[in-house]
């Protein structure tokens, strides 16, 4: 039992410490500078941060999440990153087993972390990722057994598609964009990993959660104003994320209860 629990720590543990490397690019990719140089070092005073301090959730708050040097705070961002890379390995662990499945969806939804707290941060998703990715996860029939090539390519046809479609309606409606084409590349590789009836559940989750976020946002700022720029980028990846783990539960409920 003890084995059994601290391999699991060890699985959240090497998770976490991956994440602490996803918020270096998260970081410094929109800004163009290196991941690999300089090393890790605070963005305020540029002091290098030693590694008995750069202990991924645990230095954030022993630090009080402030700069050991200079004070200035640090952004809670950083120990989320950590904390919720290590919770999806450890999940997926749970889920799939030591497999190639988990290996894959790590990977993929390790990708949706960068590229969503990217857009929280900047509202922009970097090219570097959605493109090369479409091609990248389209090989998802080699690792997942549920999803064949086919499910794939209509994934992408469709994510790609669907908002293509509906951003060129707002267009000619509105006369303005009201979707960024970023958004459109990212469903289109959300869809080459997890095929097109995944994407049906990303878009109703994704865009129910944005719709509530956006609604709170604007609540508690006080700013009533449906042109309010909200992120679309971290709720597709939320709906994609929750689909993975419930996708084939959700899709049963559903036909079981509309039948």
């Amino acid at each position: 039992m003890y084995l059994e629990q601290l391999l699991l720590f060890l699985i959240f543990a090497f998770g976490a410490s991956l994440g602490s490397f996803y918020n270096v690019c998260i970081y410094r990719i929109p800004k163009k500078i290196s991941i690999v140089t300089p090393g890790s070092s605070c963005p305020f005073c540029k002091k290098k941060i030693p590694f008995y301090l750069n202990i991924p959730v645990f230095s954030y708050f022993v630090l009080q999440g402030k700069c050991k040097y200079c004070k200035h705070p640090f952004s809670p961002r950083y120990p989320i990153v950590e904390a919720l890379t290590g919770l999806i390995l450890l999940a997926l662990y749970i889920k799939f087993g030591y497999s190639i499945t988990t290996i894959f969806w790590f990977v993929f939804i390790s990708v949706l972390i960068i590229i969503s707290f990217i857009d929280i941060d900047y509202q922009i998703i970097p090219d570097i990722f959605s493109l090369p990715g479409i091609f990248i996860f389209a090989t998802a029939p080699l690792f997942v057994p549920e999803i064949s090539f086919m499910d794939s390519v209509f994934g992408i046809m469709l994510g790609g598609g669907s908002l293509y479609l509906i951003a060129l309606t707002y267009y000619m409606l509105k006369k303005t964009e009201g979707m960024g084409g970023c958004d459109i590349k990212l469903l289109a590789m959300i869809g080459a990993a997890i095929g097109w009836k995944g994407v049906i559940v990303t878009i109703f989750i994704g865009s129910l959660a944005g719709t509530i976020a956006g609604i709170i946002i604007m609540i508690s700022s006080k700013i009533i104003d449906i042109k309010l720029k909200i992120p679309f980028g971290p709720y597709l990846s939320i709906g994609a994320v929750i689909y993975i783990f419930f996708g084939q539960a959700l899709i049963r409920w559903y036909f079981a209860t509309a039948l």
